[in-house]
């Protein structure tokens, strides 16, 4: 139910289209009957005779008002009809009369097509409305999580809520509508007729149907959980596509296609069987609705021919006649309202999987009152700054200053915590104790973006996109101009090999910038950092991953982005930050050596035991 309420509130967005599709429906409906009412009156004139075989051409007009008419008000206005119809006879004969009949059944069969058609178009464009809006607001959210999210998450999981469920939600739209406004008209104009025709007969039919409801119910409950595993499977499967093309380069390096290659069809194969279930369960709806269907249906001959042979009730043939087709346009909507439940059953643990994302609350907020800044005057700060991932102590205890236009360097094993430091600044995490400071503000009065306005990120693997290598050095900053595109370059050292390319600083570079060499690919990164033109600098291990001639080229640039900014270098080379201001010896989330270079090594600490290891004087 939830999943229905919440369908129809994203539909209800469009409230035109939304209008204009139940408007139709509703026009369908009711032209849908009385296509097959017209024929029903027709059926007296051309059978009814007198005791003596011949057709009657007089009928008295009907003038007692409905109240008083003995056959009620269905009675009333069908001995109308059937007079209009048997005057037509008189002026025209039987076969302008037939002729009448076709003429009028084939309008409104032409007008219950075309209202019919009317709902679809529009349906078209809100059922693609409605996902739409899903996924840019599924998107939107994926791009405001914390870091931490897809640390946890794999993103194939994400990539299954804004594809695969969503097609689900896509589908269920339209039942939603039909669901809420065309079914239960259609089922409410029937029941009235079929009580005007045979109050018992349809006290009968109704007893039977429940029947078939009970038996669709179940498939329903047991549809929606196979939905939800062949749903979190597609997750799985879709993981380990992109894992397996993002390491495409290692599998084939380790002649490793056939362990690939059968991780893969395990997945594929447990999905390939739970959405097969899936199907069948949800296939399996109609054919039992139909056969039931066609049971309760027979059952009904039976029981409304008793009636009309014992002469019992007031039910004669040609009512008896109206009330089976009419019937059997009841069930049309009744076996619809199952379909589509089971349309919403799916959807609904589309929508529940969706929802999971959408719900999530960023935890570093922006403050209600935030503190402007643009630039940095003095100085950035720790206090005592803390950090834990789920109460796992990462970081302890951490102060220092980082004074403006100098260079703080970290270095540390593997899992010292340096880049969780550099991530604090930025608020790519918030820190758990403690506060930093930026000119004596604590960062978290700041408002993010503005935050994130004052720093400028160069990580160890270069983070391009396929696009062009214009677009990838100015990506945030959209207005940058072709002379500050290729100043960024130049400082950056990659004006020269851009230029040699095919199409220069039009070249599309490929999926993450594959078609450049580590090197290029890194200079194109600390091109966009120099166009950002902000004042604080985090490099990360920027040059760890380079051959020795590419190094000495983007350390050259990195020197160059480095001039008259504040920079915090996480350093795995030690070489490369042997001028630094100062330098911080990072060991399990601990500070435990701070100084120069010179100051450190006559220390004769923990980083001379580093230096030595990588043979720095």
């Amino acid at each position: 139910m939830k999943g229905i309420v919440q369908l129809f509130k994203l539909t209800f967005i469009y409230k035109r289209t939304t209008f204009i599709v139940i408007l139709s429906n509703l026009l369908f409906v009711i032209f849908n009957l009385l296509s097959l009412v017209l024929f029903i009156p027709f059926l007296k004139i051309i059978f009814e005779t007198e005791e003596s075989g011949e057709l009657i051409t007089e009928i008295e007009p009907i003038v007692k008002p409905v109240w008083e008419n003995r056959e009620s008000l269905f009675g009333y206005f069908g001995e109308y009809f059937e007079f209009l119809q048997q005057d037509f006879v008189i002026a025209h004969g039987k076969e302008g009369a037939l002729y009448f009949v076709c003429i009028s059944v084939l309008i409104a069969f032409f007008l219950k097509n075309l209202f019919r058609y009317s709902a679809v178009y529009h349906q078209s464009f809100l059922r693609m409305a409605v996902v739409r809006d899903l996924r840019k607001k599924l998107f939107n959210r994926a791009m405001h999580l914390p870091l931490s999210f897809y640390s946890e998450e794999k993103k194939g999981n994400l990539l299954t809520r804004l594809t695969a469920d969503l097609n689900e939600v896509e589908i269920a739209v339209v039942s939603t509508l039909e669901l809420i406004f065309r079914e239960p008209l259609a089922i409410a104009v029937n029941l009235i007729i079929l009580f005007y025709l045979s109050p018992e007969l349809t006290t009968f039919s109704l007893i039977l149907l429940p029947i078939s409801a009970l038996v669709i119910s179940r498939i329903r409950k047991s549809l929606k959980r196979t939905s939800q595993k062949g749903q979190e499977q597609m997750s799985e499967l879709v993981s380990n596509i992109e894992e397996s093309l993002g390491g495409i380069r290692v599998i084939k390096a380790f002649t490793a296609e056939k362990i690939a290659l059968d991780r893969f069809s395990n997945k594929n194969n447990h999905h390939q069987s739970l959405i097969t279930r899936a199907f069948r369960k949800k296939d399996l709806a109609s054919p039992l609705n139909e056969v039931f269907g066609a049971a309760v249906l027979i059952a009904i001959v039976w029981f409304g021919g008793k009636l009309v042979l014992d002469n019992e009730g007031e039910m004669n043939g040609e009512q008896f006649i109206a009330f089976i087709v009419i019937f059997s346009q009841f069930l049309r909507p009744v076996s619809s309202i199952a379909s589509a439940l089971t349309y919403l059953k799916k959807a609904e643990v589309s929508l529940n999987r969706v929802n999971e994302i959408i719900d999530i609350e960023d935890p570093i907020k922006d403050p209600k009152e935030p503190v402007q800044k643009e630039e940095l005057t003095t100085q950035i700060s720790f206090n005592q700054v803390g950090f834990a991932y789920d109460e796992d102590p990462v970081l302890k205890d951490i102060s220092f200053n980082l004074a403006k236009g100098k260079t703080v360097a970290l270095v540390g094993e593997s899992g010292s915590g340096k880049s969780t430091l550099s991530d604090l600044i930025p608020r790519f995490h918030d820190v758990t104790q403690g506060e930093i400071l930026i000119d004596n503000v604590n960062i978290q009065a700041l408002l993010k973006k503005d935050l994130r306005k004052l720093i400028s990120v160069v990580t160890q693997e270069s983070i391009l996109f396929n696009d062009s290598i214009r677009n990838n050095i100015s990506f945030g900053i959209p207005d940058a101009t072709q002379e500050e595109i290729i100043d960024a370059a130049k400082v950056a050292n990659a004006h020269d090999f851009i230029m040699q390319l095919e199409n220069g600083y039009d070249t599309i570079i490929g999926d993450r910038g594959n078609k450049l060499s580590g090197g290029q690919k890194q200079r194109v990164s600390i091109a966009r950092a120099v166009l950002s033109k902000a004042p604080i600098m985090i490099l990360d291990e920027a040059t760890s991953a380079l051959d020795t001639e590419s190094e000495k080229l983007v350390q050259d640039a990195l020197d160059k982005l480095m001039q008259n900014r504040t920079s915090l270098v996480i350093a795995h080379r030690l070489s490369t930050i042997r001028h630094a201001d100062l330098i911080l010896v990072l060991k399990n989330g601990v500070i435990v050596e701070r100084g120069n270079h010179q100051e450190l090594i006559a220390a004769e600490g923990y980083y001379k035991s580093l230096c030595d290891i990588q043979q720095v004087i």
